[in-house]
């Protein structure tokens, strides 16, 4: 259930008694931008985007955490003055940056995700309305909302047997399998890499998804690690909302509307 806002005001004074060394982090899809039938629609209200610019200006990191590509993400959230965290972590858009950067090693690995993921696109997966996104080093099945769902997911789960069997990893989310290389690709591994040389004070993550428990658990690493004195992890409750996310946030807040509250309660 989500939490009252006297809980949710008490779970984030760490990071209001000192905005300047504390990091506002974000999913966008169905955290920041409510989830729709076509992803290239996506957008974020007006409401929110008005007290997320406020957030930006007094807190010392703020930045949004994707499975989408950076500069989609920006698109979406249409706000420059933050950081993007793109492709669940794997690469970074700075304030103000034309472009991403991203790993190397994982440069290395872009043509041959690629080049897989379009040998296995075949036309029955065509036929079934499954959409194809190309996210570099990660290469993206989505079945949502398409005429058979139970079929499309059927046929995708042979592609992840057939993935893992050429040595890559099948990764699933809601209603999308990605295929990454076999290295350490997620959220969590994105934010220390984003915050470990800095000293916060506090940090909170916000998110909707199975992929943000893994940037849970990236403040948790962050704490140990000494970069980080609290974290807040906030799940953001929906019809599709995994147990398990809910399981490991310290709070839980309604839909994109609690989002939206929670970011007003930042500045208030």
């Amino acid at each position: 259930m989500p939490a009252p806002t006297a809980a949710l005001d008490e779970l984030l004074r760490p990071l209001k008694d000192d905005p300047e060394r504390s990091a506002v982090l974000l999913d966008v899809d169905g955290v920041l931008a409510p989830i729709v039938q076509h992803p290239d629609d996506a957008h974020m209200p007006e409401t929110t985007r008005r007290p997320l610019i406020e957030v930006a200006k007094r807190y010392g990191v703020v930045a949004c955490v994707s499975g989408r590509r950076a500069s989609d993400a920006r698109r979406v959230v249409s706000l420059g003055s933050i950081a993007y965290l793109g492709s669940h972590g794997s690469e970074i858009l700075r304030p103000g940056a034309i472009a991403p950067e991203m790993d190397r090693e994982l440069q290395a690995w872009t043509r041959r995700v690629q080049s897989f993921a379009r040998e296995h696109y075949t036309e029955p997966l065509r036929r079934l309305r499954v959409r194809l996104e190309d996210k570099e080093a990660i290469a993206g099945l989505h079945w949502r909302d398409v005429p058979d769902e139970e079929e499309a997911e059927a046929a995708i789960r042979g592609v992840a047997e057939a993935a893992e069997a050429a040595g890559f990893t099948a990764h699933w989310g809601r209603k999308v399998l990605e295929i990454r290389p076999p290295v350490r690709i997620d959220k969590g591994a994105g934010i220390v890499s984003l915050l470990r040389d800095t000293e916060l004070a506090a940090a909170v993550y916000v998110g909707d998804d199975t992929t943000d428990i893994d940037a849970f658990r990236g403040l948790s690493d962050l704490v140990e690690m000494g970069s980080l004195v609290a974290a807040v992890r906030v799940g953001v409750a929906s019809d599709e909302t995994p147990s398990a996310l809910a399981e490991e946030a310290d709070v839980m807040v309604e839909g994109t509307d609690g989002v939206r509250d929670l970011l007003r309660a930042l500045i208030a």
